[in-house]
């Protein structure tokens, strides 16, 4: 089914989560997912194949790699509010508006998640019509782009992951740049932001539930006067 992604975007999600033994478990469940609804190109679904044997050839190290990658690096932040705000106080409001969101939609998220995560975004556009994930997608598609170039520039076999979200999304994949010739990490802080409603949950109003939340993330206006 090429117009469906969602299953996609599940196996995506759990492609992205911290690799212990059951999430390698099921990597042979997410392949099978992956190949049946046939949204990705045979290269990008080859590098993710690729990946995913890594990951089974290398067991526990693959933890510690992943540790290393993605908690240790502000410029691979899969915590995405990360890119927006740091650790200003803005991310506490912005993590409830998300929740919030979630809600109206019908979803609970679990108390050990943080809402921000990039794997529960994917699970949440799973859960929406092919039309709205990718315009959901695509309003941080700006920070999954900054993402996957700082995997290329890591050498990352993860990138086909992200690479693989924004082809979804239709958003132009950067990762597919020679690694030479990306830029070096900058911090997204002075450059992006969410409202601070983050979209549906602002004075846009939120959807009923069960009918598709928009969230909107924006670039930041430069004060009046100030240089573009």
């Amino acid at each position: 089914m090429k117009d469906s992604i969602s299953f996609t975007l599940r196996a995506l999600a759990h492609l992205l989560r911290y690799p212990d033994a059951d999430m390698r478990g099921h990597l042979v469940d997410i392949h099978t997912a992956l190949n049946a609804e046939n949204a990705l190109g045979n290269v990008r679904r080859s590098e993710l194949d690729a990946l995913m044997d890594r990951l089974l050839a290398e067991g526990m190290d693959a933890e510690a790699s992943y540790v290393d990658l993605f908690d240790r690096g502000r410029g691979t932040a899969l915590h995405l509010f990360e890119h927006v705000h740091g650790d200003s106080r803005d991310r506490g409001p912005a993590m409830v508006d998300l929740v919030k969101t979630y809600e109206q939609a019908g979803l609970l998220l679990d108390p050990a998640e943080l809402p921000d995560h990039l794997t529960v975004l994917l699970e949440f556009a799973s859960t929406q019509p092919t039309q709205e994930a990718r315009a959901f997608i695509g309003e941080f598609a700006h920070i999954l782009q900054s993402i996957a170039a700082a995997l290329v520039r890591r050498q990352s076999d993860y990138a086909a992951v992200v690479s693989a979200v924004l082809d979804l999304a239709g958003q132009p994949v950067v990762a597919d740049t020679p690694a030479a010739s990306l830029p070096a990490d900058e911090s997204l802080d002075a450059s992006w932001e969410e409202p601070a409603a983050f979209g549906g949950c602002n004075s846009q109003g939120q959807a009923a539930p069960g009918t598709p939340q928009p969230i909107h993330i924006t670039r930041r206006q430069p004060p009046a006067g100030a240089a573009r």
